[in-house]
């Protein structure tokens, strides 16, 4: 097996720099269906991506997984593109798609779950929050239970917690988890973990129809599954918090509030209109 080494731009000398030596693998892209798609959306993450793609190439290995990992760059200003790009040199399955310019994390996951090709599409923040190995407890539902999506929840068993977010934010959470069931009337615990799966022929017309564009596509996304009769999972997952996270609690706890006003104004102005198939 060949072997390359990945580089990156050292942002101090604008040189190139050696990360690490990584073993290449044969291309499968063009040979059988792909079970799994990965997509991670990525805003200036050129320091927490090597090792996220390092764990999720491993896992889809070990896994045996036809797979591919599809990193979202939203108008990135670091290394973040190049490193993508270094990668994908030497592993098959890793591919970068461009949203141009920094258009939010929402556009970002409905940007790469456009663009998956596997039967399983499932997003994953770039910090690797919820450690990939629990998308086995969602291809599980989906696949065992015949679920259409299966959605990563910290709520359901907080036990599984390992690294816990700060009271403040704890608090925003449940608060929002409040307003979500009020306004938009679904009943999940936890709309907002980063970690959600989707059989991706079934599940397209959400994304085709979703229109928040920054942290509050969660609930639109779900709002849509339950208006197009899609049956949703809600599984227990570990998670630790970064304290990396993007996700400001003041600001983007207002926005993320009047984004769900959004979604309902838009049901109203039949901007998601019901697919004739619907279950």
């Amino acid at each position: 097996m060949d072997e390359f080494r990945v580089r990156r731009y050292n942002r101090a000398s604008w040189g190139q720099v050696t990360c690490r030596k990584l073993a290449a693998a044969p291309s499968q892209m063009n040979s059988q269906p792909l079970d799994l798609s990965i997509i991670v959306p990525a805003y200036n993450e050129e320091n927490r991506l090597p090792k996220t793609l390092d764990g999720i190439v491993a896992y889809v290995r070990a896994k045996g997984r036809r797979a591919e990992i599809i990193v979202v760059d939203d108008g990135s200003n670091d290394g973040t593109a190049a490193l993508v790009n270094a990668y994908s040199q030497g592993f098959s399955e890793i591919r970068l798609v461009s949203n141009g310019t920094n258009r939010g994390k929402g556009y970002s996951v409905r940007h790469g779950m456009l663009e998956a090709r596997g039967e399983i599409a499932l997003f994953t923040d770039a910090d690797l929050s919820t450690p990939i190995a629990e998308a086995d407890k969602l291809v599980a539902a989906l696949r065992e239970q015949d679920y259409d999506a299966a959605i990563g929840s910290r709520a359901v068993d907080r036990s599984l917690i390992e690294i816990h977010q700060s009271a403040i934010r704890e608090q925003a959470g449940i608060l929002f988890n409040r307003m979500v069931r009020w306004i938009m009337g679904i009943r999940f615990s936890d709309t907002q973990c980063g970690f959600k799966a989707f059989r991706r022929e079934r599940c397209r017309i959400i994304f085709e129809q979703q229109r928040i564009e920054r942290f509050g596509f969660d609930p639109e996304i779900l709002f849509l599954a339950k208006r197009h009769g899609l049956r949703v999972a809600e599984v227990p997952v570990r998670w630790s918090h970064d304290e990396g996270t993007k996700v400001n609690v003041a600001a983007d706890g207002m926005r993320m509030l009047l984004d769900l006003l959004v979604i309902r104004w838009n049901a109203v102005a039949g901007r998601y209109p019901r697919d004739p198939k619907s279950r």
